[in-house]
């Protein structure tokens, strides 16, 4: 299969062109944003970072997203009687149909990743994973976790909060920018032996093998057919964890290269990465994973840039590197499928690029990327998240500034070819 050069739309609708042979439906597949999606958000919400998205098996889209990122200018209308007309924080869980309605919701403490089973729950990263029922919002299950953790800091669900209205928060860009320079400070020898001793103390309390969550998650992905829960936990790096789906009882693990839990290492240093420098030994940090049809575990350690290919009982096939020279967070963000049967094609979400990355699945080659760092539709602010429906319709949520969910077509779609009739418009 051969791959055009990206083209880009006046409507900065971004198109990649595929020229078939066979393996999708259509004979030319390309991909244009959809401005008509999603609706506006009813009762005045206005949607924080998206930190976990997947598409339910009626092909609606569910978006975790996180109201505390929200700054008291977007919060006028929380006030008594409202300042202003817009806006007020949203639930947590918003559940989008195809048309970009609201369908449902529910509220649930801030997370990172998530994923929905046949039956409609819905499991979210939180500290641990936990099940909940949509339609009551009620926690079914959870998985275990160890009940402290490195460095200290909450275990458990948080308290409820007491909200202002109309009072917000710095913001999700504020922690991630650089501080200005200040004058160095005289290092205490004692306190940096005695934080390094806590340290160790730790990693020996919770070994790399222990059976259990131990740092926070990353992602999640059910997989029914085996009846398994596959989790990223970021302790030590990243961990590839496997629960099973009824007992949420624990299975099996592995790291970096295949390794098992075992033998990661405890060392910082071997999970440290240079940008264009060689890859480190065990996983560098925020690690994300999605399953093939034909049994494949792909593993992406984004502060790594690179992808690790295994079977579902850790056995190391292969890696691929992108964007090697990329540091600030990472390339290898969230990882989706083609839609085709033997998902051809790897798509990579990039937060630090901004871009979705296609990738040939079986060589790890890049044969096209989609999109650039802007506000306007179709362009990425923060790009964190992906998904891909069973029709290859592809959704993206932002972190940072963006703060949206964003939906690309095919353009062998009645809607696909008005926007392509559209773009082609003077």
């Amino acid at each position: 299969m051969r791959i055009k050069p990206i083209t880009r739309s006046v409507l900065a609708s971004f198109v990649i062109i595929f020229a078939s042979n066979g393996a999708w439906a259509q004979d030319v597949s390309s991909y244009h944003m959809d401005p008509t999606w999603p609706k506006p958000l009813p009762n005045n919400w206005k949607m924080g970072g998206v930190t976990g998205l997947a598409v339910d098996s009626n092909d609606n889209v569910w978006v975790y997203n996180r109201p505390n990122d929200l700054t008291a200018l977007e919060l006028r209308a929380e006030f008594s009687p409202p300042i202003a007309e817009c806006c007020v924080r949203p639930p947590s869980m918003i559940h989008l149909d195809m048309s970009g309605n609201v369908i449902g919701s529910f509220d649930a403490p801030q997370g990172h990743g998530m994923d929905v089973d046949s039956e409609g729950f819905v499991y979210l990263g939180q500290d641990t994973v936990r099940k909940y029922d949509p339609r009551t919002g009620e926690i079914v299950a959870e998985v275990a976790r160890t009940p402290e953790r490195e460095g200290g800091g909450r275990v458990g669900l948080p308290p409820p909060m007491d909200l202002v209205p109309g009072r917000g928060t710095v913001g999700p860009v504020y922690r991630f920018l650089p501080r200005p320079p200040r004058p160095p400070q005289q290092v205490d020898p004692a306190e940096e032996a005695r934080e390094a001793a806590a340290v160790a103390a730790f990693r020996e309390k919770y070994p790399p093998e222990t059976p259990m969550i131990v740092g926070g998650l990353e992602e999640i992905r059910i997989i029914e057919e085996d009846n398994e829960m596959y989790v990223a936990d970021n302790y030590l790096g990243g961990r590839v964890l496997i629960f099973d789906l009824d007992t949420f009882e624990f299975k099996r693990g592995w790291g970096a290269y295949g390794k098992p839990l075992a033998e990661i290492s405890a060392d910082d240093a071997d999970h440290e990465y240079t940008p264009n420098g060689p890859m480190a030994s065990d996983f560098v940090g925020h690690l994300t994973l999605n399953v093939s049809n034909d049994g494949l575990v792909y593993a992406a350690d984004r502060n790594g840039n690179r992808i690790h290919v295994t079977t579902k009982d850790g056995e190391f096939l292969k890696e691929f590197t992108l964007a090697t020279g990329t540091g600030a967070g990472g390339s290898t963000g969230g990882v989706a499928f083609s839609p085709d049967a033997e998902q051809q094609y790897l798509y990579i979400s990039d937060l630090t690029n901004n871009k979705i990355w296609f990738l040939d699945r079986e060589t790890g080659e890049v044969v096209g990327d989609m999109g650039q760092m802007g506000e306007n539709s179709g362009q990425f602010f923060g790009l964190h998240m992906i998904a891909v429906d069973s029709e290859g319709t592809i959704y993206t949520g932002e972190v940072f500034s963006g703060e949206r969910v964003q939906r690309f077509v095919q353009t062998d779609t009645p809607k696909g070819r008005l926007l392509q009739q559209l773009a082609d418009m003077p």
